[in-house]
């Protein structure tokens, strides 16, 4: 009885560690840069991507702004699978009243353009 209930523990805690970690940097999204001026018009447009990271677990600021930095990691990761290299105009929408209460979900928005290298 005991050795079931220890390995639902452990389970259990493997899960919650799994969904708290933060979004890696994929080898496409490595390729990925942020730009303050718009891209030249030999850049394409591809459109507009989003990055996402989860703070349920870890709370809303995280270590060393860790929510952000996987936030923009999955951003990149999203532009690379678009096509993209460059992201133009991010934005992260500002934290609601409830976010003081409960963490909620860090995100970032940009354009996602294909730029010659």
């Amino acid at each position: 009885m005991h050795v079931k209930y220890l390995a639902g523990i452990v389970g259990a805690t493997l899960l919650l560690a799994g969904c708290s970690a933060g979004n890696e940097l994929s080898s496409g999204g490595q390729n990925v840069r942020f730009v303050e001026d718009k891209p030249a018009a030999n850049c394409q447009y591809l459109g507009t991507a989003t990055g996402k990271q989860s703070n349920w677990l870890s709370g809303q600021h995280g270590e060393e702004g860790g929510s952000m930095r996987g936030a923009a990691n999955d951003l990149r990761n999203q532009a690379a699978q678009m096509g993209g290299n460059v992201l133009y105009n991010v934005s992260s929408p500002t934290q609601g009243f409830m976010s003081s209460f409960v963490p909620t979900a860090s995100e970032m928005t940009g354009q996602v353009y294909k730029c010659p290298q």
